[in-house]
């Protein structure tokens, strides 16, 4: 079977379609990843031929990190919020218009066309013009649903979200439009996610149902056209992994700290604050890089900064994990039974910040108001004996990694089968 799939936005948006491509691809199956120009390298390292679509993934993402934090801290700025969003805008316009182009080119020929859950819209209506039959892979439940947030009722969450979809839909609308006129596609008369579903497609949601109960219910009647596999993460051994663990072994567990893909506002100020804080509460400290430079920052015998390391192995030797709340790394504490801190920017991550509440197994807030002083109540917190009793119950309840992909790989070439395909 001939695979495209396609994927936009950071390491953590795309992991989850490497992993399942790496699967395909072992089975046997020709597969063809289309990522952002910034992480081809990242995903033929990890033995997948690649091409680049849209434009760099890093640019947007420090925008919205801008912009958030701007909104979080200083909502009545107005003036440069407006500009932000314009530049968004446009970013977002041009990166759609490329994507659809090149998607349209790779396409060609393909059994299945599949696509991350950023920019959806290009893969949907590339399909829908080529008669390619469509995956969805979604790390977060994105279509509308009545389970958000524990503290919303489900009749409201639901129509929040179907208002935002539809807003979003009228706002894009003009730009999709001529983009669906270049592919011979008619106008659009609804929203992509029910185009997508309209056609019969598989939208395979990549986390776990402990995260988001209730939901295998509430989307009972979608049936085998929106299964839940569980999260989807590559759990592959690094460099530093080995130096890592012996730092680790000659001292008491430490909490790790990552914020993921994006850079953060201070790395020198950050550092301070996780230094001072855990010298409060007598704890070491590990940050993981990611896509942050800590090269200038100040340096402290307790707190090693590393760079990417295998959470899988690494998060099982922590007290806690502090982190951005992305749906990978909240996976993998879930998994390893740690207690988390989610200290979010991005409008996704206060979600799975109230699931972790939830499930009584760690706090959020936001991170633009995080301060040495709360830090150190969060990390009280989840450091009690109760909470972490709490994370090791809940890990074995949780899909493993293999089970994840290999049921993600499953249910594509089921789909594949019932298509007449393969």
């Amino acid at each position: 079977m001939n695979i495209v799939l396609s994927s936009y936005g950071g390491r953590g948006d795309i992991e989850p379609a490497v992993v399942v491509g790496d699967e395909l691809q072992r089975r046997g199956h020709d597969v063809l990843m289309v990522v952002p120009p910034n992480l081809v390298g990242f995903t033929e390292g990890a033995g997948l031929p690649a091409v680049a679509y849209g434009l760099d993934s890093k640019e947007i993402l420090e925008l919205q990190w801008r912009y958030f934090t701007l909104y979080g801290r200083t909502p009545w700025r107005l003036k440069e919020l407006n500009r932000m969003a314009t530049e968004t805008a446009q970013f977002a316009a041009e990166c759609w218009a490329a994507m659809t182009r090149t998607l349209a080119s790779v396409a060609q020929g393909a059994d299945l066309l599949a696509t991350g859950l950023i920019f959806e819209q290009p893969a949907a209506n590339v399909a829908e013009a080529q008669g390619i039959p469509l995956v969805t892979l979604h790390y977060f439940p994105y279509r509308a649903h009545g389970q958000l947030m524990p503290i919303i009722p489900a009749p409201l969450s639901r129509m929040a979200m179907t208002v935002n979809e539809w807003t979003a839909w009228r706002g894009t609308r003009r730009g999709e439009d001529a983009q669906r006129r270049e592919l011979g596609l008619p106008e659009a008369t609804a929203p992509v996610h029910r185009r997508i579903a309209g056609r019969d497609s598989l939208e395979i949601q990549a986390y776990d149902e402990l995260v988001f109960p209730v939901l295998v219910s509430e989307w009972a009647r979608w049936g085998d056209e929106r299964p839940f596999v569980g999260a989807l993460a590559m759990a592959s051994p690094t460099a530093a992994d080995e130096a890592v663990a012996t730092w680790i072994a000659e001292g008491t567990p430490p909490v790790f700290f990552g914020f993921g893909s994006v850079p953060i506002g201070s790395p020198a100020d950050t550092v301070a604050m996780i230094a001072a804080a855990c010298a409060q509460l007598g704890v070491r400290a590990i940050i993981g890089a990611g896509g942050t430079d800590y090269g200038g920052a100040p340096r402290f015998e307790q707190v090693k900064v590393v760079g990417q390391v295998n959470y899988a192995s690494i998060f099982p030797m922590c007290r806690a994990v502090v982190h951005h709340g992305g749906s990978g790394t909240l996976a993998a504490c879930l998994r390893a039974g740690v207690p988390q801190v989610v200290l979010w920017t991005l409008p996704d991550q206060p979600f799975f910040a109230a699931q972790v509440k939830r499930l009584k197994v760690g706090v959020g807030r936001r991170f633009s108001t995080t301060t040495e002083k709360t830090l150190v109540k969060d990390l009280r917190k989840v450091l009690a004996p109760e909470c972490a009793a709490r994370a090791r119950g809940l890990a074995p309840q949780m899909t493993t990694r293999a089970q994840a992909v290999a049921a993600a790989a499953d249910r594509i070439e089921g789909f594949a089968r019932r298509r007449g395909i393969g």
